[in-house]
């Protein structure tokens, strides 16, 4: 079991501290953190610059790469977690992990779950994910307040140029890829196995139907499904919305 998580502990702080039990080893997570840039290179972040940009980047930067090692990391040590343990073991982990959330009304993530880097996340109040949440996040993914996912929601910031010559992967996995922002409203309800593709905006108060592929904006008060998904129905009353 050498180099396995094999058991998990924390201390849930004010900072949500994290210890991590590693074979027979204890590891904090400025070690663990450590650890796993251990090998960043002393040099300019330019391709993680043009990222946050939009512009194309080589994901093979070697501050890219450890950004997406130490996410996938605490992924594996969060969907690990014993079906035992705490809401505040959860958020312990997701403090360390995501962007920035409400401290007083705590997103919910059922395991698994899986990011790219965690950090591009950004949560309002009282979110809510059901099992397979999938967010590659190398954009910024905003979700506002009141938001639920049901099982099997896909958001992809990440994506590549559709000219080939640009897209096909140089030795070494040097492909060109951008991003492109996804925003996601207050009170707004994803169903099962929906896809959110890269740059799309859904407004308030929206419900997307099971299985939908959202490739354009949606706006405020609707429901959309359909892949591509289209607005079937407009929310007019209160008490509709």
């Amino acid at each position: 079991m050498d180099g396995k998580v094999v058991a998990v502990s924390f201390f849930a702080g004010a900072v949500g501290a994290v210890c991590v039990l590693v074979g027979h080893h204890i590891i904090s997570r400025q070690k663990l953190k450590s650890w796993i840039y251990t090998k960043r290179a002393p040099v300019p972040h330019v391709e993680k610059e043009k990222r946050q940009r939009g512009e194309y980047y080589l994901a093979s930067e070697p501050v890219i790469v450890q950004d997406l090692i130490y996410a996938h990391h605490m992924c594996r040590i969060f969907n690990e977690l014993p079906i035992t343990s705490g809401r505040k073991d959860r958020e312990a982990l997701l403090c360390n992990l995501l962007g920035s959330y409400d401290q007083d009304y705590p997103p919910y993530i059922e395991p698994p779950f899986y990011c790219d880097m965690g950090y591009n996340i950004h949560v309002g109040k009282n979110f809510y994910a059901n099992f397979n949440l999938v967010i590659l996040d190398t954009g910024k993914v905003k979700i506002g307040d009141n938001v639920m996912f049901a099982p099997g929601v896909q958001i992809y910031t990440a994506t590549h140029p559709t000219d080939p010559k640009e897209r096909i992967s140089k030795p070494f996995g040097d492909g060109f890829e951008f991003s492109r922002e996804i925003i996601i409203g207050d009170n707004v309800w994803v169903g099962g196995s929906v896809t959110i593709c890269p740059g799309v905006k859904i407004g308030n108060n929206v419900t997307i139907g099971a299985g939908s592929v959202v490739v354009k904006d949606i706006p405020d008060n609707c429901i959309a499904v359909g892949s591509p998904a289209r607005v079937v129905k407009k929310l007019e009353s209160k008490n509709e919305i």
